[in-house]
């Protein structure tokens, strides 16, 4: 099964436990050699609707809808997410609906890709119910994707705080790397291990602390976690957890001058999936595929 579409199963797996309806997990670690975001998916394999549009500066400012075109379903929070938000929001019934309208404006704008705005409204709910984990999750996310790196580490930390859920903890792992805080990344790395995650979240942590470790030029100590890890098992049937680590350690390997092993890892990752990430063109740059 492709990487992607792997990928794809693990958001909707995660959006059903949460009851976020389409919000999906998409502020999952993105590992990259210079610390930025390496994103799995194009815009060009985004569905239709999810891409940016382009509008010509001389069409009309309105459009007419079409009579066939069926309208547009209201975007609704799961009953339980609303629920807990009038419970916990001690206020008028008004200033309830208005928490429970701003709360599911956040969480559209992020199913949509527009995170400063899911931040903007998600923002205003943490404020008044810092107690609700689904607000501090959705607050964390939308801050991730929008490299507010601090606030995103301060939303998710109060998310793991109140559910002891070490989910988001390599996303609060990578939030400290972004901003240079190595010795953090290293406590919460601690702290992570010691709350028994689940193999794909574990696997998510690992691959933010090896790069953290490759920041610093930590190379060996680096490929030594990806190793143990299972980094360097060559596999028929890779899951999407193998191809994150196979990538993770071409990329260290590349960082400290291992070119055959970087070829080595990324090729893997290409013939498991050509799209995946950016390793076809990484591979090409290292020899591994000869150039049109």
């Amino acid at each position: 099964m492709p990487p992607a579409q792997l990928q794809r199963e693990r958001d909707d797996e995660f959006a059903k436990d949460r009851g976020w309806g389409n919000v999906a997990r998409r502020g999952a670690v993105h590992l990259a050699s210079e610390g930025g975001s390496m994103e799995a998916r194009s815009q060009q394999e985004l569905p239709d609707d999810q891409r940016t549009s382009f509008v010509r500066t001389d069409a009309p400012t309105t459009a007419r809808r079409s009579s066939s075109a069926a309208p547009k379903k209201p975007y609704s929070l799961p009953t339980e997410i609303a629920a807990e938000i009038r419970r916990s929001f001690e206020g008028t019934a008004y200033q309830r609906e208005r928490m429970v309208m701003m709360m599911t404006k956040g969480a559209e704008a992020y199913d949509r890709h527009r995170y400063e705005e899911a931040l903007r409204h998600a923002k205003i709910v943490a404020e008044h119910l810092p107690g609700v984990p689904a607000v501090r999750e959705l607050a964390g996310l939308a801050a991730y994707r929008a490299e507010r790196f601090p606030m995103a580490r301060a939303h998710l930390r109060a998310y793991t705080d109140l559910t002891s859920d070490p989910e988001h903890l390599p996303l609060v792992m990578d939030c400290l790397r972004a901003i240079h805080k190595y010795k953090l990344v290293e406590q919460t790395y601690e702290e992570f291990c010691a709350m028994e995650p689940t193999t794909d979240v574990a696997t998510e942590g690992r691959i933010v602390m090896a790069s953290s470790l490759a920041d610093q030029k930590k190379y060996k100590e680096s490929i030594d976690l990806l190793i143990r890890a299972g980094a360097g098992k060559i596999l028929r049937n890779p899951s999407y957890r193998h191809v994150r680590m196979w990538y993770a350690l071409g990329d260290v390997l590349d960082r400290a001058g291992d070119i055959p092993g970087a070829r080595e890892m990324f090729a893997r990752v290409v013939a498991t999936d050509p799209e995946a990430y950016d390793a076809m063109s990484r591979l090409e740059d290292l020899g591994g595929l000869p150039r049109v």
